[in-house]
């Protein structure tokens, strides 16, 4: 009987020391189960080029298969596998965004996905300065976001559009004022331009009304003052004087006789000097021929030629011409004797250099 006893408790210890040893297995594949899940979703997994940050442009309309061939083309994920694994358990694949997102090296698949899934993009900087034109400023804030050049110029080419921002094909070049904003990389020709013209609202105060009103001008005219103002000179410390001068000649109704006005009416941009034959161009924008300001802009001004004239220096000057030591500087003149005294040094000048 004792031993049918000791035999039974052997045969229990046996049972219970096997389900101890199945137990603790079951716990090391569960930890070895959970270690590799967290590995997959939160071990880093992302490798850029130099470990520096990376930017992931993803276009509109994109799906998530050209997420994948754009991360993968170019080294970016380590295991793909795990990856999409984590893509699909996130929603990653019916959740695609586009824009510009900033890949940081050593970033999870966690990390990723959650970028990803929620649009959480970076904006870009977006800069233009020393516009000409329209043209121009498509192609230079084309390369910035995804509406390309093309499709911005072809929107701002838009009667119906223009009439609705107030503004004509001539006059549209004011509406855009040279400095750094803030989009995002998505951004259409539409909402570049609604932002364009909030910017716009928000420079001409009223503060900046008055100022325009005391000189005589609206805001438009400021700005096509302004565009000359940037032709005549490159030395900001200068252009309040030169500004004066126009505003001079306007109030005294002379002509305006503005060389930088004929180049645009000739279309020659690379024209270095006016001559007389250039002053009998038929254009609306020949300052030579018709009296005032011309219809439009000539280039899109910057804010520091816009400043200049609506806080023009106050002068009795009505005539200006290079100086002869070409440093870009200027001689300012109150008669047409004076004035013709500075043009003959400059004249001399330029035939000994040829």
């Amino acid at each position: 009987m004792k031993k049918k006893v000791r035999k039974y408790e052997q045969q229990r210890k046996r049972k219970r020391n096997i389900l101890l040893i199945v137990f603790a297995i079951l716990i090391l594949i569960a930890i070895l189960a959970g270690y590799w899940l967290y590995s997959w979703i939160m071990h880093s997994n992302v490798m850029t080029p130099d470990k520096k940050d990376y930017s992931l442009y993803i276009p509109t309309g994109a799906d998530f298969n050209q997420v994948k061939d754009s991360l993968y083309a170019h080294d970016l994920i380590y295991n793909k596998k795990s990856f999409e694994w984590v893509s699909s358990k996130k929603g990653c694949p019916n959740h695609v965004n586009p824009g510009r997102y900033v890949l940081k090296d050593g970033m999870s698949n966690y990390q990723l996905c959650n970028m990803l899934r929620g649009g959480l993009q970076t904006p870009v900087q977006v800069k233009f300065n020393n516009m000409r034109d329209i043209k121009m400023l498509a192609g230079r804030v084309g390369r910035q976001i995804e509406a390309d050049s093309a499709e911005i110029a072809r929107y701002l080419g838009d009667r119906e559009v223009l009439q609705q921002l107030g503004f004509n094909e001539r006059t549209i070049p004011a509406l855009f004022l040279p400095n750094t904003y803030e989009f995002y990389w998505n951004t259409d020709a539409e909402k570049f331009v609604e932002k364009m013209k909030n910017e716009y609202d928000k420079f001409w105060n009223e503060d900046r009304k008055a100022k325009a009103k005391a000189v005589g001008l609206t805001p438009l005219q400021v700005s096509i003052l302004a565009s000359i103002v940037d032709k005549e000179t490159n030395k900001t410390d200068e252009m309040a004087r030169i500004a004066g001068v126009y505003l001079n000649r306007l109030k005294g109704g002379w002509l305006l006789q503005a060389d930088p006005t004929l180049v645009f009416a000739v279309g020659d941009f690379e024209l270095k000097r006016v001559l007389n034959v250039h002053k009998e161009v038929e254009s609306p924008y020949n300052t030579y021929k018709y009296p005032g300001l011309p219809p439009g802009p000539i280039c899109i001004p910057s804010l520091a030629s816009i400043d200049a004239v609506l806080n023009p220096e106050k002068h009795s000057y009505y005539y200006f011409c290079a100086k002869d030591d070409f440093s870009g500087y200027h001689n300012f003149a109150k008669t047409l004797a004076e004035h013709n005294k500075n043009a003959q040094r400059y004249q001399r000048a330029l035939n000994n250099n040829r």
